[in-house]
């Protein structure tokens, strides 16, 4: 019973981290695959301080704080020159952030940091865990629902669809990128200080490129640009690689047999439907908010300034 109610925790942590990746790149177009290094950051940050006899909530929020400052560093130098460059940084910015983790002694190096304070303690800890975290993945999904529904959003789609021509209408592209990017990174820390003070262990090797890939399948099978699409694609690539371990395979090739499932899907869904699993249409509840034709303009854009 145990084994399931971490999966649960397991989905809804996902949840959070897939609806904040798809912010940043199915919302606002911006490719990254940095978002584990977010979560790391949000994870040792909140830790090391509970781990120094600071306030569990303060270290969370102190978490996801640096998560979205230190973005800002990524985003703003490879944005300014070009949105293609965001992807080149991203991909040093995460081998960077795992090399330091790995080889600082502070960090608990290679064998990772143990005896993390847990946030919560008893019998009943599970069940107040999943009560609290189904409480942050509902606000932080509908805080992404409400945002891009309203005047903010809609500037954002038109930003992603044609920034040419939403540049033509005097607005600062480069303000949304850099808000949107940093919002999606805090959230992703939030996730890493809730990972960390549950299972109270983390380790380099659980923000890798593996990690990368995993939450953007999530993304990209789920349906990028969509409400449900993450949350969706959260349950399900969390779901199924479980499955893998009732089968008793040998450890390397349970490990390979979950990245090929991870690759197989993304190219069976980039070829099948693209679109994933939940379709862009607008207008409905809780799901999409693309425009239907086109970037938005006019009025509409003018009044998410």
């Amino acid at each position: 019973m145990e084994y399931f109610l971490s999966i649960l925790v397991l989905v809804l942590l996902y949840v959070i981290l897939a609806s904040s990746l798809n912010l940043i790149l199915g919302f606002g177009g911006l490719v990254s695959i940095a978002h584990p290094a977010f979560f790391a950051l949000g994870a040792y940050t909140s830790a090391l301080l509970a781990k120094n006899g600071v306030w569990i909530p303060l270290a969370l929020a102190a978490g996801a704080l640096l998560a979205g400052f230190v973005s800002l560093g990524l985003s703003l130098p490879s944005l300014r020159v070009s949105g293609d460059y965001l992807l080149i940084a991203s991909i040093g910015f995460q081998l960077g952030i795992v090399e330091v983790i790995n080889n600082a002694s502070w960090t608990g190096g290679p064998g990772g940091l143990t005896n993390i304070p847990a946030l919560f303690d008893g019998p009943g800890r599970v069940f107040i865990y999943i009560a609290l975290l189904l409480v942050v993945a509902a606000i932080s999904v509908l805080s992404i629902r409400n945002v891009m529904t309203g005047p903010y959003g809609r500037a954002v789609t038109a930003m992603r669809d044609d920034e040419r021509a939403f540049l033509a209408l005097g607005r600062n592209a480069m303000h949304i990128k850099i808000s949107i990017f940093a919002l999606g990174s805090a959230l992703a820390g939030l996730a890493g200080g809730l990972y960390a003070h549950f299972f109270q262990f983390v380790s380099p090797e659980q923000f890798g490129i593996v990690e990368s890939a995993a939450i953007l399948t999530m993304v990209v099978v789920g349906g990028m640009g969509t409400i449900w699409g993450p949350i969706l694609g959260a349950a399900l690539l969390i779901v199924l690689p479980q499955a893998i371990t009732f089968l008793d395979l040998p450890t390397q090739v349970a490990a390979a047999l979950r990245g090929m499932l991870f690759t197989g899907l993304v190219l069976i869904f980039l070829f099948l439907r693209p679109q994933g699993i939940v379709e862009s249409r607008p207008g409905s509840f809780l799901g999409p908010v693309r425009t239907a034709k086109g970037p938005a303009t006019g009025p509409a854009v003018q009044e998410g300034r």
